[in-house]
């Protein structure tokens, strides 16, 4: 069902720029491509984000006019949600850390003033657990994923836990715009 209430107004606008300015593949000098614009919830804020991206000009890179977007994008959320990784990790540790029931879990982000639906609360939790599922080891999965680039470029994407609650680090392929890996964590010095 489509939304009934047209969404807030952003509380924090953000603009994120590439760090890597020379293509990872030839070296060549990448130039600005386009700008994308984004709105994410997260549990502090509701962020418009800007995120300008950059491509290769090179002809003779196989990573040609391939988007490159800012790498601080993957610190705060995944690619297609609208909803921050604070938000994913905390649905995902009320329900499997406190066995919290859905609607349990729906009531408290309300109460903080995140315009979220019941049933989008069950899509991140399922979200969530398919992040989880990226801790098994796969190097199959990476190989495919990464091997197309001929190297990988890696950004570690996650938060710093307050005490006693788990967040979810991801380690993330820019080239790929994959995530390789995710663990649920109770410290930023946990060993994996």
């Amino acid at each position: 069902m489509a939304r009934t209430t047209p969404r807030p107004p952003p509380t924090l606008t953000q603009t994120l720029q590439p760090m890597v300015r020379h293509c990872p593949c030839c070296g060549a000098p990448m130039g600005a491509a386009y700008p994308n614009y984004r709105t994410m919830t997260t549990l502090e804020a509701l962020m418009r984000l800007t995120l300008p991206s950059r491509r290769c000009l090179n002809p003779a890179c196989p990573q040609v006019r391939k988007p490159y977007r800012p790498e601080a994008e993957g610190r705060l959320a995944l690619p297609t949600p609208a909803f921050g990784l604070d938000v994913l990790t905390g649905i995902g540790t009320q329900r499997y850390a406190h066995h919290s029931s859905l609607p349990t879990i729906h009531q408290p982000l309300v109460a903080r003033g995140l315009a979220v639906a019941p049933r989008t609360v069950t899509k991140l939790l399922a979200r969530s657990d398919e992040l989880v599922a990226l801790s098994w080891p796969d190097t199959a999965r990476r190989r495919r994923l990464t091997q197309p680039q001929g190297r990988v470029l890696l950004a570690l994407a996650g938060r710093q836990p307050d005490v006693g609650q788990e967040v979810l680090w991801g380690l993330r392929d820019c080239l790929a715009g994959a995530v390789l890996l995710a663990r649920r964590v109770l410290s930023a010095t946990h060993t994996a």
